[in-house]
Parts: structure tokens; sequence; C-alpha cells
């Protein structure tokens, strides 16, 4: 089969690679979509490698239809989507709704399980709360916008450039916010007040997380995702105390098998149904063919892309 290799950062070559073998539990899918993630841009610099065992292939997700019944999956992968076949369980795979498009899939898995994760499973996420997604304009702020809203929640998100808040408001945003120079906290609290937000979902971490724990009301919950603004923070251990705050540590590459399955059996049941009702809707930047591979990622290093950038594959 054929595969896209790194190269170097930023140099790819779609090549011929040795198929993937089942392990037990494991079907074969021929990948119709893959999506591309941050994640994916971190592994090529060699910063992210993937779990032991697993594909150095890039490509956390994809979309195709699988050998053994024929039957249009989508789902999650801890590596090896960006290629023409891939091993996956049986447990992970999940129907594309009639309604939409391969591309559509192959978007969906990581981001979206990644919102509902860690809004729903890990915040307890209450109807009509208020919460404040950070780089909101990405896969996983614009699924977190649709996901709350859709539970009646207040939303405040925000974006680096200014350009994406109209988007960010046109997927049901009640508050948009540019933050490009990381300050964010003094513009929220002018429009909502002090201590106004519930759940915060945040992949910046460095100098937001101090203004996280700022904005939040008593009982509210932090989860960090990603540090891409520095892994190190200050911490008032007097606000934490007095506030009575929950701060939660959540990845899900990482995750076992098992933890995978049950968080899709839940995801598929919950949130899953909403995108044949048309109440939610895959946010797609881009579709690009894989062997243009180097140009996906130019989008999402120079953070062009409001949603997804999708890359597909030839049959």
């Amino acid at each position: 089969m054929r595969a896209v290799v790194c190269l170097a950062p930023g140099h790819f070559q779609w090549t011929e690679v040795p198929d993937p073998s089942c392990r037990p539990g494991e079907v074969l899918v021929r990948v119709r979509a893959t999506a591309v993630n941050r994640a994916d841009l971190l592994q090529a610099a060699g910063k992210y490698p993937p779990p032991p065992g697993e594909s150095e292939i890039l490509g956390l997700e994809a979309a195709g239809v699988a050998e053994d019944s024929g039957e249009r999956v989508f789902f999650l992968l801890p590596g090896g989507g960006y290629a023409e076949r891939v091993a996956v369980p049986r447990s992970h795979l999940m129907p594309v709704p009639a309604n939409l498009s391969f591309a559509e899939a192959a978007s969906i898995p990581e981001v979206w399980l990644t919102a509902y994760l860690n809004l729903v499973l890990e915040a307890g996420l209450k109807d009509r709360e208020s919460i404040l997604l950070h780089a909101a304009a990405s896969g996983v702020g614009t699924a977190g916008i649709q996901i709350a809203k859709d539970r009646g929640c207040r939303v405040a998100a925000t974006v680096r450039s200014a350009g994406k808040l109209k988007a960010l408001s046109a997927l049901g945003a009640d508050l948009a916010l540019a933050a490009p120079d990381g300050l964010f906290a003094a513009a929220l609290e002018a429009e909502w007040g002090r201590d106004a937000v519930g759940v915060i979902l945040d992949p910046v971490g460095g100098s937001f997380f101090p203004q996280n724990v700022q904005v939040l009301s008593r009982g509210g919950r932090l989860v960090q995702i990603a540090t891409m603004g520095g892994p190190k923070a200050e911490l008032d251990l007097r606000a934490l105390m007095a506030k009575r705050l929950r701060i939660i540590g959540s990845t899900l590459r990482s995750r076992s098998i098992s933890e995978k399955a049950e968080i899709i059996r839940r995801f598929s049941a919950d949130i899953l149904p909403g995108f044949a009702a048309e109440r939610f809707r895959p946010v797609v930047h881009a579709v690009i063919p894989i062997g243009q591979t180097a140009l996906a990622h130019a989008i999402l290093e120079r953070n062009e892309n409001i949603g997804k950038v999708v890359l597909t594959v030839p049959e």
C-alpha cells in the first residue's frame, strides 16, 4: 500500500510501505479520507512520538470502507491514518451518517471526541452553564461550541486573530474575543462580570493558566488538554482553595483501547445522532489531496484554519 512518509518537518512523500496487519479484534479499513491535527505537526517535528507499538505513520483519525463488511465507517486512531489502509479495533468503528461525505466524517473523530470527553465526561458539563473555550477556531473549539450550545450553555471563545471572530459567532459563541497578546480575562470580565465561567477547555496553558483561575466561578473546572503556550504556569493556591476549583489534566491518544472504546460508545449514543439530524455539523476548512500533505500542514502551522484540514486518499 501507499502512505505518507515524513522525510523531515514539512517534507513528505506518498510512497509504498508495508501493509498493516490486524491484531486480535481489529478490522482492515480502506481509507478514503484522513484529517490533520496539531499532534501530527509535533510528531513530524520529532516532538510527539506515537504510543509504544503503534504505527509511526501520521494520522489520528480517518474514514473509509471496512474490508470485511463494506460498511462506511469513521474512527479514531493512535496513528496510521495517512495511508491507503489501516487496522482499527472493531470497537472503535462508527458508521458514517448517510448525509456526510468521507471527508466530513474524517474531520470528526479526534476533535469531537476530545471536546466531548473533556467537556462532558471529565468536566461534567451541566445544561446552561457558562463555558470558555480557548483556540476556539480549531477543530476542538468548533466542536466544543456546538456541543455546549446544544446543552443550552453560554459560550465564550477566544482566538488570536480577529479575522476569525465572525465564524465563531456564526457557530453560536455568545462572546467571541480576540487575544493576540494572550490577555483575555479583563475583556471577558467586562462583558460577563467576575467569576463567571463554570468550565474552561484550554489547549494553550502558559500565561492563560492564571487568567483561567481568575475567571472561574466557585466550583469551576479547568480541563488542560495541551500546552501550546508553554508547559509551565503560576497557580494561586489561595484562589484554588477559596473557589473550590478542580484542575483536570487530560489526553486522548495515550488511553487504552478499552478506555477509548467506552468513550466512543458514549459519544455514539450522545452525539453521533446529532449529525444525522443536522444539529451538529463538521467544520471543514479545506480538503486537499494526500499528495499535498506539506500544504495541509502549512495551513495549520500558519494558524489559517477555521475547523479541520482534510486529506483525501485516492481509491
